[in-house]
């Protein structure tokens, strides 16, 4: 590759970097192109499945602020750059590699965080934003303006919220129904709190 093509795929590669929400690096070593084109087609349109060079991605990944990809950096290598719920983009991967084993999951990157293969996993056991949204609306139908602004949250702050969680689950990793709990804990007290700040107004 000329050297003024190399820049250009190294400031593409460091720009997918820093405009995802996360990233994960996958081995995609015996995959044939259909099996890569449907790998694509389940991930959907937020995500970007991306067959990169070690050296050139080592060189955009350090430049974009991630270090967590330099060991990992061997073999056929490809990134799936998240955009959306980053939930849903495990979820896609583990599922495809459960029926594909050829791809291999070798870590990733979330808001910052390095995940190892085991953590993308436990993410991917997680229930999807848009699930989550869905149980905490009908759960705030007495604050309907508190569900209105859960809605428009920024995708980012869902993302660093799943990361947190994790970080607090023991090792042995607590079940979705004791992070469904934890989120809804978080909510909820928001809630009432503007349900007394409107009581007082309205005195």
């Amino acid at each position: 590759m000329a050297r003024p093509d190399k820049a250009a795929a190294v400031a593409e590669l460091t720009d997918e970097f820093r405009s995802s929400n996360g990233a994960v690096l996958t081995e995609y070593r015996g995959l044939t192109v259909a099996q890569l084109k449907q790998l694509r087609t389940a991930l959907g349109d937020d995500v970007n499945y991306a067959v990169v060079k070690n050296t050139l991605t080592k060189i955009a990944a350090k430049d974009a602020g991630v270090d967590s990809f330099d060991s990992l950096l061997e073999g056929p290598s490809a990134i799936a750059f998240i955009k959306g719920d980053p939930v849903v983009a495990a979820k896609g991967l583990r599922d495809f590699a459960k029926a594909n084993p050829l791809l291999v999951i070798k870590g990733g990157v979330l808001d910052g965080k390095a995940l190892g293969s085991d953590e993308i996993s436990k993410l991917a056991d997680l229930e999807s934003r848009e699930v989550l949204l869905a149980k905490l609306a009908g759960a705030m139908k007495a604050a309907p303006q508190q569900a209105v602004s859960l809605f428009a949250a920024p995708l980012s702050q869902a993302a660093r919220l799943f990361a947190a969680l994790q970080e607090k689950l023991p090792a042995d990793a607590a079940p979705a129904a004791d992070v469904q709990d934890t989120v809804q804990d978080t909510v909820e007290a928001p809630a009432e709190a503007s349900t007394e700040e409107t009581a007082a107004a309205d005195s």
